[in-house]
């Protein structure tokens, strides 16, 4: 990954020769890079957070890194490495959405598609396992989905926040 990518952001994806007919300002995926500020404001959002106990590291890691973006964010748990039923969490995570306390949601789990299935089973979310940039940004702008769920054991740190990013 390019050293630039910590300060834009950078699309990645074995389908970027067939996804090449993004323009520059919607995201050139030929290796351009794209402000992330014109991607996704920060303008104190409201999001819920929530994780297993197999996301819970990374789900420590973006809560901070989201706050220091200025959004609110509201942690909806795990609160620890103990042994967690992701439907709960997810449920949580969902109802915030759905009362309108939140406006997206971010869920952690060991691959993102736990936590997907157990959110989509809300009504009104779109939730969607994303674990590389061009899923994120294909579920924002063609599905709006409104959660956002990744894979601990399939994403690293630096790739999460590009996928937060993107999204």
């Amino acid at each position: 990954m390019s050293s630039q990518a910590y300060s834009s952001l950078v699309i990645e994806s074995p389908l970027q020769e067939y996804f090449g007919w993004f323009t520059k300002s919607s995201c050139q995926l030929s290796g351009a890079h794209v402000e992330s500020s014109k991607v996704m404001p920060s303008e104190k959002i409201p999001i819920a957070l929530g994780a297993d106990h197999a996301g819970y590291r990374l789900k420590e890691r973006l809560r901070v890194y989201l706050k220091d973006k200025g959004y609110r964010v509201e942690d909806l748990g795990t609160y620890s490495e103990q042994s967690t039923d992701y439907p709960d969490v997810a449920a949580k995570v969902a109802e915030k959405i759905q009362t309108q306390k939140a406006k997206f949601g971010l869920l952690v789990c060991g691959t993102g598609i736990g936590m997907a299935i157990a959110a989509n089973k809300m009504n009104g979310i779109r939730a969607s396992a994303c674990n590389d940039t061009l899923a994120a940004l294909m579920s924002r702008s063609h599905n709006d989905a409104n959660v956002l769920t990744l894979g601990s054991r399939m994403v690293d740190e630096p790739t999460a926040r590009n996928i937060l990013n993107v999204w």
